[in-house]
């Protein structure tokens, strides 16, 4: 009963023989192999962005602060959420490659809303040269709260970021489990919606540690390469990320991993109902929830063999986040609906 992230699920079996493949022979280093030409061309393709410059990292904090880096300046503002991962899981990562400041816009359910990013924007470089100036915009999809932003959500947060010439982020870490809970495309989850370089993750959706990069302005290309190479994250053995990514996305596992994923969390939350004094604490969308539960519940759990993430909340209540990945059965979800019952 393994509940606590996507990021401890195990490797693909598709994706690991797809590294060993991957061990044969010398091809050539730092992103010169042939199975990243054939990336680049796949990425290409699901996001119908044929010039798009495509790159892979092996973590998602790299591609978050080195997408965040092309286009924010030291003297502007990353426009995020209160409890965007940039913000409060990166270590300081994104300010620290880009040098800019993170302004931090609240939102309930990890959204920010128009009204809220307008009224940051808005006031925002009213100080002159006292103040920061506004530099970009950085979404997450799927949220920190497990919420899902439409493409229209998206085109929404968008224009008032482009009304000031502002470069639009999207941090995808669980995008694939984003597109299938919005029936959305890549293409319409992004550039269509005015998102200007993806974070597009697969460490959290079957993989053993790749995410790529996509730039839908490959202007912004070389100069992406020279600060992955100095912050130290071009592999020169890159062939090994480059299988993780041609099997993730061959044939569509990558949906179907997603999936699955989603549909084990819609499992978790129709039958959380039926647990007396049980409720939920954001809308669950894809596979991400956070449910409260009367006080002695995780206990209970944790002494069947439940792991998650859990805490008291402050009137007494036992909270938790609970996470379903690729590799999430029905069986791991009924004995975990089990070890909650009272």
């Amino acid at each position: 009963m393994f509940f606590a992230s996507d990021n401890t699920s195990p490797t693909h079996p598709d994706i690991m023989a797809a590294v060993v493949r991957a061990n044969e022979g010398y091809p050539r280093s730092y992103g010169a192999d042939p199975i990243m030409d054939r990336v680049r061309s796949q990425i290409r393709d699901l996001f119908d962005a044929p010039e798009a410059a495509v790159y892979l990292v092996a973590t998602g904090t790299a591609a978050n602060a080195l997408a965040v880096a092309i286009h924010a300046q030291p003297w502007t503002a990353v426009f995020c959420h209160e409890n965007a991962h940039i913000a409060v899981d990166e270590c300081g990562a994104p300010e620290f490659f880009s040098g800019a400041k993170l302004a931090l816009v609240p939102g309930a359910h990890g959204k920010i809303t128009p009204e809220t990013l307008t009224a940051a924007l808005g006031k925002t470089g009213a100080s002159g040269v006292h103040g920061v100036q506004r530099g970009m915009l950085s979404l997450t999809n799927v949220t920190e709260a497990g919420t899902v932003y439409s493409p229209a959500e998206i085109a929404r947060l968008t224009a008032p970021a482009k009304d000031y010439d502002l470069p639009c982020h999207l941090d995808g870490a669980r995008f694939a489990n984003a597109l299938i809970a919005a029936n959305a495309t890549p293409a319409e989850m992004t550039w269509k919606a005015g998102i200007d370089v993806v974070s597009f993750g697969g460490t959290k959706n079957g993989c053993m540690g790749v995410e790529a990069v996509v730039l839908f302005d490959p202007a912004r290309a070389w100069e992406f390469e020279l600060r992955r190479k100095r912050s130290g994250h071009l592999f020169s053995k890159h062939r090994y990320l480059s299988a993780q990514m041609e099997a993730y996305l061959q044939d569509g596992l990558w949906l179907r991993l997603a999936a699955h994923a989603n549909a084990m969390g819609q499992r978790l939350h129709q039958n959380l109902a039926r647990i007396p004094g049980a409720t939920l604490r954001h809308p669950v969308d894809a596979n991400i929830l956070f449910p409260t539960f009367p006080s002695g519940t995780n206990a209970k759990a944790e002494a069947a063999g439940a792991v998650y993430y859990n805490w008291t909340t402050p009137d007494g209540q036992d909270a938790a986040r609970f996470v379903t990945s690729w590799s999430t059965t029905e069986a791991d979800t009924d004995a975990l609906l089990h070890a909650l019952t009272p």
